[in-house]
Parts: C-alpha cells; sequence; structure tokens
C-alpha cells in the first residue's frame, strides 16, 4: 500500500494512493483512528479491507501534507554515504552520525521549501525515511526490519551557515518549511529489496545526487538498531537514512537552491518528491 496524509478543502485526513486517486481511510475509519500515526501502531489493521469502502479522490484535489505530520521523533543519520563523508571531509567513524529534525520544520509534496529570510545557503539532500511500525527498545539488528511500517522519500533541506555555527547541525535542520517528506509511504512487501534502489536528486531537471541503497555505510537494520540502544523507537517515528555525495556546499562553486528552482528527489518504485523554493 501507499498511504498518505493530505488535506481535502481544509480537512485533514489520510488514506491510500492507488494511480490517480486517494481512497479517504481516514474518514471511514474515524471511530477508530485519529490519524495516520495511530494507524501504523495498530498494525494497519482494517486500512486495506477500509481502503475498498472508502470515497476515492482524484489526487490533483488533495493538498499532499508530510506523510507523518507528527511523529513523536524525527532521527537523522548524517554522513552515511561514503562519497558524501569523503567530500566533507569527515573522519571513519564505527557508529551512525545522529541528528534531530522537529516536526514543525517539515512539509510535503508540491509545498514550497522556503528559503529562509536570514540565509542563501539553502542546500538539497535527497534520502530515504523509515517509518517505524512498532515500538521498541535494544532491537536487534536481525530482527530491525520487522519493526519498519513502510519507507518514504525525504528532501533534507539544510541551511548551511547555521548548520557551521556550532559543531551541532541542529539549527541548521529545522528551519520551517525545509524538510519534505511525501508524497507517500510504501509498505515494506511492495517496495520489496532496498539495496539495488537508486536514490536520485535533481535541480532544475540536472542530476545533482545519485545512488543506490546498497552504497549506505550503515544499513537501515543497523540505524534501527543503533537507535532504539539510545532512545525508545515508537510507531511513527521517522528515521532520515542519510543523502549521498553531490550536496550543493561541496560543489565549486556552492550551488544553492533559490526562488524559483524546483527540487525533485526520486526513489527506484517509490516515486517523485517534488518541491518548489520560495523566499520567505
Amino acid at each position: 500500500m501507499k498511504l498518505s496524509t493530505v488535506s481535502i478543502a481544509g480537512r485533514i485526513t489520510w488514506g491510500i494512493v492507488e494511480s490517480d486517486r486517494f481512497f479517504d481511510v481516514g474518514a471511514t475509519l474515524t471511530d477508530r483512528y485519529a490519524d495516520l500515526k495511530s494507524a501504523i501502531a495498530a498494525g494497519l489493521e482494517g486500512v486495506a479491507d477500509a481502503g475498498k469502502q472508502a470515497a476515492a479522490i482524484p489526487v490533483s484535489e488533495v493538498k499532499w501534507l508530510p506523510v507523518i505530520p507528527n511523529p513523536d521523533k524525527i532521527l537523522c543519520i548524517g554522513l552515511n554515504y561514503e562519497m558524501h563523508r569523503q567530500e566533507t571531509g569527515r573522519s571513519v567513524v564505527d557508529h551512525p552520525t545522529v541528528f534531530a529534525r522537529f516536526a514543525n520544520s517539515q512539509t510535503g509534496h508540491l509545498a514550497p521549501i522556503i528559503r529562509p529570510r536570514v540565509s542563501t545557503e539553502l542546500d538539497y539532500e535527497g534520502e530515504l525515511a523509515v517509518v517505524i511500525g512498532k515500538a521498541g527498545r535494544y532491537i536487534k539488528r536481525e530482527d530491525a526490519l520487522s519493526h519498519v511500517a513502510g519507507y518514504a522519500i525525504y528532501n533534507d533541506g539544510s541551511i548551511r551557515d547555521y548548520q557551521r555555527h556550532t559543531h551541532q547541525f541542529t539549527p541548521g535542520k529545522n528551519f520551517p518549511n525545509t524538510g519534505a517528506f511525501g508524497p507517500w509511504m510504501m509498505t515494506p512487501g511492495e517496495l520489496g529489496d532496498l539495496s539495488p534502489l537508486r536514490i536520485q536528486t535533481r535541480l532544475n531537471g540536472v542530476v545533482v545526487q545519485e545512488a543506490t541503497f546498497s552504497q549506505m555505510i550503515f544499513d537501515v537494520a543497523r540505524q534501527i538498531e543503533y537507535c532504539s540502544q539510545f532512545t525508545r523507537l515508537e510507531p511513527g517515528d521517522v528515521i532520515v537514512t542519510g543523502t549521498p555525495g553531490g550536496v550543493g556546499a561541496k560543489r565549486t562553486p556552492p550551488l544553492w537552491m533559490a526562488p524559483g528552482d524546483v527540487v525533485e528527489v526520486e526513489i527506484d518504485r517509490l516515486g517523485v518528491l517534488r518541491n518548489p523554493i520560495e523566499a520567505e
């Protein structure tokens, strides 16, 4: 299944996406689940059947919201592709580099990524997002993928000068409307093996990042294992798994996203996340 959170004429709901139609499961199961996160916590029980009874709405009539607008936490993995590690000059590490993004910094598919008025250094970072489906602490690596509810596309937009203000990434990663998340999450059984899948970022149609998930330094299972050691993972939590090399900050001259640009992140079989860039 492809599952999304959307707004329809100002009403926030969630449901199943099939081709050019959105099935409003949230309206059908309103007495059972408050939102997509609640449905995930229940193991998506009854969702597929409810989709068969739900009203079908053309996707052209929905406003895409972040797949999970209200996660308990968003954990981002930095420097997780060798090419990106090398272009940043960072040392080889034995453990994932983890920082946090706040839920209110997110935006949806086709919604603008906002360049804040205090900076012109807005950078792209195409990434795979993992949505946690089953809670856990000290999750073993061999069990980790059983805790995944689905996968989605993420653009971890970064305000680079604020990121460089300190050794901590937090300020540059949490400006409003910079973390694009969508259009949907796809359940693991439908997406299949991650390893051969390609991720590609395009700025105004030009490819600026490209890799396969087999090139991750720490794979998804290792990320879940590690993160669950320092925090209890909850249903609806999001792990953003790292970006390939080619970021704008490390190009000569630097390549920053500017108002009027369009950035796209595509993952094989999963889809395309597209966002225009606007000034605050």
